[in-house]
């Protein structure tokens, strides 16, 4: 029975472990696999920021608070963040093709009904499933780009894969700049309808379904319950910390310590189920390890530190949003042109070189970001911000590669839901984390800045807050008794200056990050092994 058993699985190991058989015609063509994929990961990239522009309008027009604006993003990172390691699964089980193309048509219709909604809470629900979907198509992506592609093209594919998130994320600002002014703020959300039905129209006649021979065949329920109780508590501890509670409150190391203990109690149902969820022999992997918490720290960094540049850029230079976008072009425009190049190189030496390099960049960059000022001109700005795009690329390329190309074929959509959850996860926590470094450095600043102004009394606890933003309440503080022009540009110089040192502190320990980022890209290595199956399971 054994011998027969071997001959029967003989033929197929091959075929798995040697890579994707050379195609004939448009199902499965790689390069047409890429322009598939990347229409709808463009979609869902550009959605991560295009919304922010919008919030302001969505909440004059549905009467939204300001919780209820937060929750706008907060519900769809929330969602994306919990599902994205189950969604890989599923990709895994039943097909990338299939999750992928679900996902597509999930987020075009969502988005439709977003911008059908005129209550504030209809808005937040389908942004919830906006998320969902989202986890669905973003490791399906990767998981198609890996079956697909020849290892030897793999980093190219994948370089150009990062140029177009990293162009579609900076470029939100200035499309949803474009759209709110002009159009309304539904149409952020009715863009994504006629780029879903491209999506899908190319996904189902180019897109081609590939599964290992040993994909999973059965589900870890509980994996899934634990997993997702355990993400969703770290992600709602930090949502709130940043939010209201504040990383004094009990609530939030409570919230925190939760996903702690379920962490602990889904890493020992792990070494113990079958055919677990996440099989925990992935991170005997040091390179996958590795490429995991590094694309945390770039998130970190990059997330938390693009946070308080669109307020300096709004705020303290007072720009429009899409001049905002604008003056972020070096950097979209470094992501684009490096994202590729950084796979050229990558495949050529390796993803360590290129890795250090990139978080070395990006350190520079953050720390070079502490000197700007009110009077820094915009050709001083865009050194800074071209220089974090060139940084940012080659970390975008080499760390998923690194994740993706380091697991198992069967694996893939579990590592493409690694790394996405990675990057959520150290999105989310770099903004709570600076903003809580901002917040008290305002906080311990403000009043001495105000007594050196030589502004009378005790400062009011709003002109705090704003200096949190750098946004100087100019029309409210002119009609306030007792003011002159002379007073309000003291105080705008205030809150200017306090909200200048709080970015400043804030980029140094984003760009302290960056440093520990490039010492941990030290541990990677191109994923020499990522077809063989063995040690994924238990421990």
């Amino acid at each position: 029975m054994t011998s027969q058993t071997t001959v029967e699985k003989a033929p197929r190991e091959p075929e798995d472990n040697a890579g994707p058989a050379p195609v004939k015609g448009l199902r499965g063509h790689p390069w047409l696999t890429l322009f598939a994929v990347a229409i709808g990961v463009m979609m869902v990239a550009l959605d991560g920021t295009i919304v922010a522009i919008a919030n302001p309008a969505i909440q004059k027009d549905l009467g939204a608070t300001l919780a209820d604006v937060q929750w706008i993003t907060n519900g769809y990172l929330l969602a994306l963040a919990v599902a994205l390691i189950t969604a890989g699964k599923l990709g895994d089980r039943f097909g990338h093709r299939q999750t992928f193309l679900i996902g597509i048509a999930g987020f075009a219709a969502s988005s439709a009904a977003i911008g059908f909604s005129k209550e504030i809470g209809l808005v937040v629900l389908f942004r919830v499933l906006q998320g969902l979907f989202g986890a669905l198509l973003m490791p399906a992506a990767l998981g198609l780009l890996r079956a697909t592609f020849p290892a030897e093209k793999l980093n190219m594919a994948i370089g150009i894969w990062g140029m177009v998130i990293g162009a579609s994320t900076a470029g939100g600002p200035i499309v949803g700049g474009l759209l709110v002014e002009h159009v309304s703020w539904q149409s952020v959300f009715f863009i994504n309808v006629p780029v879903g039905i491209v999506a899908l129209a190319f996904g189902l006649v180019i897109l081609k379904d590939h599964r290992a021979a040993n994909a999973p065949r059965s589900f870890d329920i509980p994996g899934i319950v634990l997993l997702s109780g355990a993400m969703f508590a770290l992600i709602w501890g930090i949502i709130k910390a940043g939010e209201s509670w504040g990383w004094g409150d009990g609530r939030t190391w409570a919230w925190l310590a939760s996903a702690v203990a379920l962490f602990v109690i889904f890493g020992l149902w792990e070494t113990r189920v079958r055919e677990p969820l996440v099989p925990l022999g992935m991170f005997r992997s040091i390179p996958l390890t590795a490429g995991v918490v590094l694309m945390t720290l770039m998130a970190f960094a990059f997330m938390g530190g693009l946070f308080f540049v669109t307020f300096f850029l709004q705020g303290v230079h007072g720009l429009s949003p899409v001049d905002s976008g604008l003056r972020l072009l070096p950097l979209t425009a470094m992501m684009i042109v490096a994202s590729p190049v950084a796979g050229l190189l990558i495949t050529k030496f390796g993803p360590r070189v290129p890795l250090v390099g990139g978080m070395v960049c990006t350190a520079t960059a953050m720390f070079g970001m502490t000197t700007l000022t009110e009077s820094t001109g915009t050709f001083a700005m865009s050194l800074w911000f071209a220089l974090l795009g060139c940084g940012l690329a080659p970390v975008m390329v080499g760390a998923t590669e690194v994740i993706v190309g380091n697991a198992p074929m069967e694996l893939s959509g579990v590592a493409g839901g690694l790394q996405q959850a990675a990057m959520q996860v150290g999105g989310a926590l770099g903004t709570a984390v600076l903003g809580a470094v901002m917040s008290s450095k305002v906080s311990a600043d403000f009043a001495d800045n105000w007594a050196g102004a030589g502004l009378p009394g005790a400062p009011d606890p709003k002109l705090e807050e704003a200096a949190e933003f750098g946004m100087v309440p100019t029309e409210a503080l002119s009609k306030a008794p007792g003011m002159t022009p002379d007073i309000v540009d003291r105080i705008g110089g205030v809150i200017h200056d306090t909200f200048m040192s709080g970015m400043g502190l804030a980029f140094t320990v984003a760009g302290s990050v960056a440093v520990v980022a490039a010492l941990v890209a030290t541990l990677t290595k191109r994923g020499e092994n990522a077809e063989a199956g063995a040690g994924v399971g238990h421990i």
